[in-house]
Formats: structure tokens, C-alpha cells, sequence
């Protein structure tokens, strides 16, 4: 019980503004992800702002967009796990990431290439020095590779030689127990990788500023509520309980995209135990 209370207690901090000017945020969810911070899991939500050593672990058709603080985005594809293992600006930005499991693209702004920065993003077994760049890699059970999309990252593993990649569409894999390899990739092949990242247009999805919400239940007793609400935190939505009339109490995921991304939502949470006929409404509905 403890647990769980300090878990609903973290969640509740992340959650209560959007951090602004902090070294990594949450820009955008399409649920279901979670956070572990501190042996706490919580789920992911828009907002939160990242510390060194938090894990991130997506589900099936899950996907995360971060917003580092010199103005790169970080992807996450479903099924992945991303560790922060570095994040602080001081004098320069400088950042380690670790790619555990899954798809992920890195890509920096225009205005951030000119900024002072040290940033490396491990992918299993590889690691890869950016300078100003975008890129995609994944980590499988079979293999772990990086691309490159444009600019130049310098790409090795332990054991060996670290090479350079400078021509767009060159990916370093390294298989399994087996040697490393650079090779080349087509167009088609990146516009099928690139969908393993890219968080769909009517996906269930809660980005920073969403003004839709899904009204999962309506009832009346405040325990059948905290039930509900501790289930949907278990399977990955950022679910609150807030009262709405006379003794009534409502468990609601908030800050949805639009009307498309809270009905795909709605759809989802059909599927979780306790759900009861769940709603979609713009935010500005909301009472009490």
C-alpha cells in the first residue's frame, strides 16, 4: 500500500505543471508508456519533466516524443525501453541516453546545431557521438543498428573501431555475437522504420496543451474510483479522480490532442476492467 501511495504521489508532482526550460521533457504520449523513477512506476505523461536515471517503457502501438532542452526530439517506438542516463545543461547541454529496447529517432533542430553540446545515445551495444544530425536506430533481440538521415555521427561498439557515418542512408548494425557491418539502406526502407516512431495522426495520444479528455467512469462511491484509477495507472494511462456533481466522483485521462486521439483512447480503455461506457469531451466541459 505504501508503494502505491508514493507512486500516486510522484505521479501527481509530475503531472501538476508543464516544465518549461527544463533539460528534457515529455512533449507528447500515445498510450500506453510508463515512468520509473526512484523503484516508483507511474504512466507517462505530456509535461513531465525528466531526470537522469528515468526509465521510460512504452506498450503495444505506444510511441514518445521528448523535447531535449537545446531543442533536439527524441522518438520512442511501442515496446521500447529508454533510459536517461545523463541530462543537465551547464555552460554546454550535455546528455547520455541509452536505447535498451525498441525503435527511436534523434533528431536536432536547425537552431540547436549551433548551440554547445555533448550528446551520445547508446543502443544496446552501440553507441553514437551526435554533431547536429538525425538519425534512426533500433535495438532487437537479433541485432542493434543506427542510421544515418542527414549530417555525420561517429558509431562503434565495445571490442571495435569506431567509424564514421557522413552519406545520408548509411547504417551500422551489429548483430547478435557476430561482427559489426556498415551498410546502405534505400528510401522505401526508411519510410517503413520511420512509421515505427512517429506518433499517428488519430493514435491515442495526449501531447502538451491538449485540451480533449476521456471520462472513463462515473460514480459514486470515492473507493470504486481509486480502484479504477490504480488499474489504469497499472496499464500505462495517466488517469485522475475528480469529483463532478453532487457526490460523484470521475476517473478521467485529460489532456488529450484533439476529439480523433480521445476517441482512439476511448476505444483502448473499452478493453480495461472497471471501464463503464467511457466519454469523450473537450476540457472546457468539465465541472466541479
Amino acid at each position: 500500500m505504501r508503494r502505491l501511495v508514493l507512486g500516486c504521489a510522484l505521479l501527481a508532482a509530475l503531472a501538476s505543471g508543464i516544465a518549461f526550460g527544463q533539460p528534457a521533457t515529455v512533449e507528447a504520449v500515445q498510450y500506453p508508456a510508463w515512468l520509473e523513477r526512484g523503484g516508483n512506476s507511474v504512466p507517462l505523461a505530456p509535461g513531465i519533466a525528466l531526470q537522469a536515471k528515468d526509465r521510460l517503457r512504452t506498450g503495444a502501438n505506444a510511441r514518445v516524443l521528448l523535447k531535449l532542452g537545446e531543442g533536439s526530439a527524441v522518438k520512442l517506438g511501442e515496446h521500447a525501453q529508454f533510459v536517461v542516463e545523463k541530462v543537465e545543461r551547464r555552460g554546454i547541454f550535455r546528455a547520455a541516453l541509452n536505447v535498451i529496447a525498441g525503435a527511436f529517432r534523434f533528431t536536432t533542430a536547425a537552431i540547436a546545431r549551433h548551440q554547445g553540446r555533448d550528446i551520445n545515445i547508446r543502443v544496446n551495444n552501440v553507441t553514437a557521438g551526435i554533431r547536429g544530425t538525425d538519425l534512426w536506430g533500433k535495438s532487437t533481440d537479433a541485432r542493434d543498428l543506427v542510421c544515418l538521415l542527414e549530417g555525420k555521427i561517429s558509431v562503434g561498439s565495445e571490442g571495435n573501431p569506431t567509424v564514421t557515418l557522413d552519406h545520408r542512408l548509411d547504417f551500422y548494425q551489429k548483430p547478435r555475437g557476430g561482427a559489426p557491418e556498415v551498410a546502405k539502406v534505400d528510401e522505401k526502407q526508411i519510410e517503413i522504420w520511420s512509421r515505427e516512431t512517429e506518433i499517428a495522426p488519430d493514435g491515442p495520444a495526449g501531447r502538451v496543451g491538449g485540451t480533449w479528455r476521456v471520462v472513463a467512469a462515473k460514480v459514486g462511491k470515492r473507493d470504486e474510483a481509486l480502484a479504477l484509477n490504480r488499474t489504469l495507472h497499472a496499464n500505462g494511462y495517466p488517469s485522475r479522480v475528480a469529483m463532478e456533481g453532487e457526490g460523484m466522483f470521475i476517473v478521467q485521462v485529460t489532456g488529450l490532442a484533439g476529439e480523433a486521439e480521445a476517441r482512439a483512447l476511448m476505444a483502448n480503455l473499452r478493453t480495461v476492467p472497471g471501464v463503464r461506457i467511457p466519454l469523450v469531451s473537450p476540457m472546457s466541459e468539465a465541472k466541479g
